[in-house]
């Protein structure tokens, strides 16, 4: 997590120095600003700018801004930049005595109660938290989402199922993968087999498509890996419509999707770097000598052995770059390229 502090008075820049020391230590890159007249005292970053067009900068390049000030400095100075707490960073607050540490905005999504909690940890300040699942102890979708890495589709359906578990309204999971712990006394874990009375229900899938409820919200995990090869000068648009329909086939949304993956003399082909950046997918190579290190049974073919030095290309890349996780769809070839799917190991965690 990226950090910016900021501190108006004396006591505060005092405040701010100590946590630039303890910060670090807890994994955070931080830097703390003051006023010009603290600055030099308290070995911070003198603050040459006004505070709004500060914030402005640290809304763009931070993960979390901590101001060392009264709340209403903190909520003017935000104001204009708010967009949803899907993008906002993390805003926590402390008065400049440290008695206090509000988490003020992007509790769950963007980890303000997190941090809220390790600043309290840290200084022996009163944690203040209001967000309702919080305050109710009940489960929050978002924060589960975060902390498996899973995407939200839909943030206003997000919205209901939070409200629908505060009014302790009956609510589905239903999980395509392997569940570590015990799933939450708030939500139903409903089998196809069986009857759901509810009318919502959480869905962990990487089917976008798939809607058990009426009301689904879907979570999708970042775990596949598409590997490709392809003859020198392939145009993007055949190269995405093979990927895309290797998807389409398999069930998987391209959201699903966590990198592209090949051999190493196809590091700078055109074709499949405009086609990494479109998505904003990396794009990982491998030699020859890595790609007959991936573990599994794949199609050999003569040819492609001759030319690179390795029977198969799509399949091992994918399967080398999901971590030697399992295959899920092998080789497919046409119009000079191939495509194969390959997902990591993964677990929904309830622990």
């Amino acid at each position: 997590m990226r950090l910016a502090a900021i501190s108006f008075t004396e006591h505060g820049s005092r405040l701010n120095r100590t946590l630039m020391d303890l910060l670090p230590r807890q994994g955070i890159d931080c830097c703390g600003y003051t006023m010009p007249r603290y600055a030099k005292q308290y070995d911070l970053m003198a603050l040459d700018i006004p505070v709004r067009d500060w914030t402005g900068q640290m809304f763009e390049e931070m993960d979390a801004i901590l101001f060392l000030s009264a709340t209403g400095i903190a909520v003017r100075s935000i104001a204009p930049f708010l967009e949803h707490k899907s993008k906002d960073p993390a805003v926590v607050v402390m008065d400049d005595r440290g008695i206090f540490a509000i988490s003020l905005l992007s509790g769950h999504l963007g980890g303000a109660n997190e941090l809220t909690g390790m600043l309290a940890n840290l200084t022996g300040a009163i944690p203040v938290i209001t967000t309702a699942t919080d305050v109710n102890g009940r489960f929050a979708v978002d924060l589960f989402a975060k902390k498996n890495r899973l995407q939200i589709l839909d943030m206003a359906r997000a919205k209901e199922i939070s409200a629908d578990i505060l009014d302790e309204k009956q609510v589905g999971f239903q999980c395509d993968f392997p569940v570590i712990g015990e799933v939450p006394k708030e939500l139903e874990v409903w089998e196809e087999q069986t009857v759901f009375e509810g009318v919502s229900g959480i869905c962990v899938t990487w089917d976008e498509n798939k809607k058990p409820y009426k009301h689904t919200l879907t979570l999708i995990p970042r775990i596949v890996s598409v590997g490709i090869g392809c003859k020198k000068g392939t145009p993007m648009e055949r190269i995405e419509e093979k990927v895309c329909g290797a998807l389409r086939k398999s069930g998987i949304s391209m959201k699903a999707v966590e990198q592209i993956a090949s051999i190493d003399v196809k590091a700078a082909e055109p074709g499949i770097l405009a086609f990494a950046q479109k998505y904003g997918l990396p794009y990982r190579t491998y030699s020859a000598e890595e790609l007959l290190r991936a573990e599994g049974e794949f199609q050999r073919s003569a040819f492609v052995e001759k030319v690179t030095g390795v029977d198969n290309v799509c399949e091992r890349s994918a399967v080398l770059s999901a971590q030697n996780g399992k295959l899920i769809r092998k080789k497919e070839a046409g119009d000079g390229v191939t495509v194969a799917l390959a997902a990591r190991d993964w677990s929904v965690d309830f622990a």
